[in-house]
Formats: C-alpha cells, structure tokens, sequence
C-alpha cells in the first residue's frame, strides 16, 4: 500500500508538472501573438505609407511641367524678348527710360548675364559671370542673346530630371531648388521686358504682340 500511494503522489506530481509546463507554453504562445501583432501592423503601416509616397511622386512626375516642356516655355519667351531687342531704336536703347528707370540696353544685358550663367552653373558648377552690362551696338546685344540661346538647348539636355529638386547656391550667394531659380530668371525676364515695353510705347513706338513666342 505505501508504495503504491507514493506512486500516485508521483503521477500526481507529474501531472502537475505537465499542467504548469503547458500553461507556460500557451501564456508564451499568447505573448509572442501580442508582440507580433503591433509589428505586423507597423509593418503594414511603413509599407502603406511607402505606396503612398510611392504613388504621390507619381502624380506629381505625371502633372508637373517636364523639363523639355519648360526649356520650351522659356526659349518662348526669350524669342518674344529678342524681338523687342530689335524694336529699340540704336539711339534710344542705352539713353531712354521712363521714371528714372534703367535703359533697356541695360535691362538686356542684366538677362544674358543672367540666363547662361545659370543654366551653366546647374550642370557644371562654374557659376562664371564674365560678360559685362556696359553699352554695346544693338547688332551685339543680339549677337550674345542668340548664342546663349544655342548654348542654353545644348546644356539644358545635361540637366538630369532630380536635378530640378536639388539644392544649390547660385554665384556664391543665392540658395534655392534649382527650378526655382530657373524661375526666378524667366520672371526676372517677363518682368523687364513689360518695361520694355512701357519705353516702346512712350516712344510712339508699337511693340511685338505679347503672345507670339514662335
């Protein structure tokens, strides 16, 4: 009899055991199913958040101006600007202006020193300034304007499409994305001209329609 009373305090024992083991395992079972739970869900929310982004930047290299587009826009308007070049006067393009404003010759010059130097600079990192704003024949004036216009197509195509999106410091001193400084040229052009045109029209003088880029 005594053994066989120790024999179920054993099994007893055992089964105990096992019951306390198995607990263990299924409360361990449960801990990693709660941890998991939180990572899988990060997981899944990085992963959203990529495909969003993803998908944004997508909508955007669909709805924004392509590069080959804006060099387009801006040759347009720097043909309409060679026009009103023509249109001045040889004597009036360096002596004439309206409410102490600076000359049109001068005006002309300030773009070419403006256009190629930038353009130049975004691919090349020479960011050279080397023409001058003193007074020149008409004939010359429009000399350098076509030739930064060849030189502008010819480097533009080296521009790669994120470098648009980069940062950079323009002649030492101008910090911004590079299409906004592009920007900036092209404004800084448009707004020049309309003072161009202003002296056209004090001098009795009809300009080229705004609209015609051709």
């Amino acid at each position: 009899m005594p053994a066989k009373k120790g024999g179920k305090k054993s099994a007893s024992k055992k089964s105990a055991s096992s019951r306390a083991t198995s607990k263990k395992g299924a409360d361990k079972k449960k801990f990693v199913r709660k941890r998991s739970v939180p990572k899988v869900a990060r997981q899944a929310k990085k992963a959203a958040s990529r495909t969003a982004t993803g998908a944004t930047r997508s909508m955007m290299a669909a709805v924004v101006i392509t590069p080959e587009a804006l060099l387009e826009h801006w040759q347009g308007h720097r043909r309409l600007t060679r026009r009103m070049i023509e249109a001045f006067p040889e004597d009036r393009l360096f002596n004439f202006s309206v409410g102490s404003m600076r000359p049109f010759g001068a005006l002309a010059l300030e773009m070419i020193s403006m256009a190629l130097p930038m353009v130049r600079g975004i691919v090349t990192g020479n960011w050279d300034q080397s023409v001058t704003r003193e007074p020149r024949p008409r004939e010359e004036i429009l000399r350098l304007w076509d030739e930064s216009t060849k030189q502008i197509d010819v480097l533009w195509r080296q521009i790669p499409p994120q470098r648009f999106q980069e940062t950079t410091t323009a002649f030492g001193q101008y910090e911004g994305r590079v299409y906004d400084l592009l920007f900036y040229v092209i404004d800084n052009e448009i707004h020049h001209r309309g003072q161009g045109y202003v002296y056209l029209r004090a001098l009795g003088i009809e300009p080229p329609p705004f609209y015609e880029r051709h």
